[in-house]
């Protein structure tokens, strides 16, 4: 019997739209190639969505979409929109709601792209970070008193529970083990100042450990572990840390692997719905131009597949990937690539049909 996934689609705003058509292409490569089904559902939310009707994401969309398998997103951001209004009101509505206490970010050099780091090659360069992803200082505790006056105090406070955080370093554990490279976890916190938060995430790093003896554990503070993705990011093999300073380093992370263009994320519920997207944003002054760069939304489209237990169909994404990255496109930038945005998706789903680049 064919397998059927449900899948949830925001296509969002700008260009995320564009990126998400390409994404399908080598969703829908895969299915055809390996035999499952994709069914989609499309959900038009997002800043022209939010304009015309004032609404942001109704509960009842929410309720729609936790129906699924899985969230393909494009991008959330507009610019006749106030920065924070759909970011809070969509992208951490959905983590919250669906308990997505996961953001999975691989930072990994694709050969044939460029990196800022000088000498550092895909060798070097191929690590994941695990963020925390409904605790922390997005919890949205705190609040202001006299606000616009002199005595104006805003307060905003990271909320870390023993249930969040150990389960976020367990989920660590299980995938270093599983990613089976060098089997190193690094926590990356700030002990020397952060004495409450961080003293909950160390003990319990320390305490789940001991159900982990084949993975060496390294401990290292925010400030160090910028300075190092930098200096040495070969030492990095998975990295587990809280949302705020996970938000920080993966951003690096984007930079030292060759940009957003090849940025892809997940914001996972290992037992529930999960959502993927490109890193980079929406980036409107690009849109209805085809120079936008897909590759990281075909990217998440592998993180998807490998997520709902596709894993065969989501090497071949990103074997298709790799290839095209290597002998194909001149550039990750936008407008660079020497090939428009949908002729970069057909490119990849050619090669997902032929089964070429399997053994890059």
């Amino acid at each position: 019997m064919t397998k059927k996934y449900q899948i949830a689609v925001l296509p969002g705003d700008g260009t995320g739209p564009e990126v998400v058509v390409e994404g399908i292409k080598a969703l829908e490569a895969c299915a055809a190639k390996y035999h499952f089904k994709l069914e989609y559902t499309t959900f038009h939310i997002g800043g022209e969505h939010y304009k015309k009707t004032g609404e942001i994401l109704p509960d009842h969309v929410v309720a729609d979409i936790s129906k699924s398998d899985a969230i393909f997103l494009g991008a959330i951001g507009h610019p006749d929109v106030k920065p924070g209004i759909l970011e809070q009101g969509i992208l951490l509505k959905l983590r919250f709601a669906l308990d997505q206490y996961i953001n999975l970010r691989p930072v990994k050099l694709y050969e044939g792209v460029s990196t800022p780091l000088k000498d550092k090659t895909s060798k070097e360069i191929d690590f994941v970070v695990i963020r925390e992803n409904s605790e922390g200082l997005y919890a949205g505790a705190g609040g202001c008193l006299k606000r616009g006056t002199p005595d104006e105090v805003a307060i905003q406070e990271s909320i870390n529970t023993r249930k969040g955080v150990e389960r976020c370093i367990r989920f660590a554990f299980e995938y270093c083990r599983k990613r089976n490279k060098s089997k190193k976890l690094t926590l990356c916190g700030k002990t020397n100042v952060l004495t409450y938060a961080f003293d909950l995430w160390e003990r319990t790093f320390h305490e789940v450990s001991k159900e982990y003896p084949e993975i060496q554990t390294d401990y290292a503070h925010v400030d160090a572990i910028c300075m190092w993705m930098v200096k040495n990011p070969e030492w990095f093999d998975v990295i587990v840390t809280d949302n705020m300073f996970g938000d920080i380093i993966t951003d690096l992370g984007a930079m030292i692997q060759g940009g957003m263009g090849v940025a892809a994320g997940g914001n996972i519920n290992p037992k529930g719905v999960s959502m993927f997207e490109p890193i980079g944003g929406s980036a409107p002054k690009y849109t209805g131009k085809r120079i936008i760069n897909p590759i990281a939304a075909i990217l998440s489209a592998h993180l998807l597949l490998d997520t709902i237990g596709e894993s065969v169909a989501a090497s071949a994404i990103e074997s298709a990937v790799k290839k095209a990255l290597r002998d194909d496109i001149k550039d990750v930038a936008a407008g660079k690539m020497g090939y428009a945005t949908d002729e970069v998706g057909d490119l990849v789903a050619r090669y997902i049909k032929e089964g070429a680049g399997v053994n890059v």
